[in-house]
């Protein structure tokens, strides 16, 4: 696999580590800007609501820009957002700077997915995207909770800081690493990506992103209380366990890249059924503390087993002009984390226990199975025998070409 692809991973382990770290460190932001922790909370949503935006606004905006370019642009961006955010004065400039900070999170998955794949031949795409994603999944078990610790330790705007020297080091490996020949600019341009999302089955595909992954923060966002109430854990055995899905979201990720590229539609279905499966038996893994972690470790690593052929499902129904549909992807991937908790509070606030959020997470899971099984019917049904006649011919010698006719 290329080395350019590291470049690519540091730049998504910064993004990692800064969307989740305020996470843990809103009490100190609180007590420092004297405001109450549900107002500081907001915060975490600024930066999501600033990658919904972000992913296609920015992405469409950059359509005709050289890929190698855009990707150090939005580097910038980041850079940018996380120092604006270490030296915001009040609350008001900091909520600014968050949505700042999460304008460019979409693009960079988006357009980095895109030339990941052209860097590597075509049975080793999904395994290219993966290891990009790698940098976000190491940054939930490594960079999360060293900045956490940094901002507990020397103050939460040293750990924005220290994120904008990580973003800082991912714009020099970029211009180093990520090849000219690998980068152009694409010739579709703005009015073709817009066409690519004219079709149903890329809508289809952003679909089953929102159900696959709104399962995964269905449970998630309500791991603790199920941790502590049910298992019966400690408060300070917490961080701990979120470790353990890090390392199973690891464990997942650089697996689904692997089998994808033997079979996309195979692990994406596997996938989805594992997780609905593994969520389907969290209220009886929940009742013991050995089976409890277990069943984290199993939820991030069966989560993440889709991550790769979800993003490659997309990209392959807009395969004409992808970078717009796979920025839009990383927007889906937000909208599941907020749909999926909200789902989740519901089942918890109508009463039917600790462990409920995750059995509504296996419902959309289920759902994510049944909308990427009509995407791909929908897909076959809208490919005419023309069009599958031209892409045997292309498998044919030149000298064979009279016998097409």
């Amino acid at each position: 696999m290329p080395l350019a692809l590291l470049a690519l991973a540091v730049g998504a382990f910064g993004i990692g580590t800064t969307e989740f770290v305020m996470m843990g460190l809103l009490p100190d932001v609180a007590d420092d800007l004297h405001i109450s922790i549900p107002t500081a909370g907001h915060l975490v949503s600024a930066y999501a609501l600033g990658v919904v935006i972000g992913a296609p606004l920015l992405a469409a905006v950059t359509a005709r820009m050289s890929r190698r370019k855009v990707l150090m642009a939005l580097m910038a961006l980041f850079v940018a957002g996380n120092a604006l955010s270490a030296f915001a004065p009040g609350y008001d400039s900091l909520l600014a700077a968050r949505f700042l900070s999460g304008l460019p999170h979409g693009a960079f998955f988006g357009v980095g997915a895109v030339v990941a794949t052209r860097m590597v031949a075509p049975e080793r795409k999904a395994r290219s995207v993966s290891l990009m994603f790698l940098g976000l999944t190491v940054a939930n078990v490594a960079g999360v909770p060293v900045a956490t610790l940094m901002g507990q330790h020397l103050g939460w705007r040293a750990t924005f800081l220290g994120v904008s020297t990580i973003g800082l080091a991912a714009i020099a490996a970029l211009a180093l690493l990520i090849p000219h020949d690998h980068a152009h600019a694409p010739a579709t341009g703005l009015r073709g990506e817009l066409a690519a999302l004219r079709s149903v089955p890329v809508w289809l595909a952003l679909g089953t992103t929102v159900a696959g992954f709104g399962a995964l923060f269905a449970a998630y966002s309500y791991v603790t209380p199920m941790l502590t109430g049910s298992a019966g854990f400690a408060e300070g055995s917490v961080t701990a366990l979120l470790a353990l899905f890090g390392v199973g979201a690891t464990a997942g990720n650089l697996l689904g890249g692997r089998l994808a590229d033997h079979s996309m539609r195979g692990t994406l279905f596997g996938g989805l059924a594992s997780l609905a499966a593994v969520l389907l038996l969290f209220p009886l893994l929940m009742r013991t503390e050995w089976s409890a972690a277990l069943a984290v470790a199993l939820l991030g690593m069966a989560a993440f087993v889709t991550g790769s052929p979800l993003q490659m499902m997309v990209m392959e129904k807009a395969a004409a002009a992808p970078a717009l549909a796979s920025s839009a992807n990383q927007a889906a991937f937000n909208l599941a984390n907020a749909g999926g908790a909200w789902i989740g509070g519901l089942a918890l606030a109508a009463g039917f226990g600790t462990t409920s959020p995750a059995v509504a997470g296996a419902a959309l899971a289920v759902l994510g199975l049944g909308v990427a099984g009509v995407a791909y019917a929908v897909d076959r049904r809208h490919v005419p025998h023309a069009g599958r006649e031209r892409v045997v011919a292309t498998h044919l010698p030149e000298h064979a070409e009279s016998f097409t006719h």
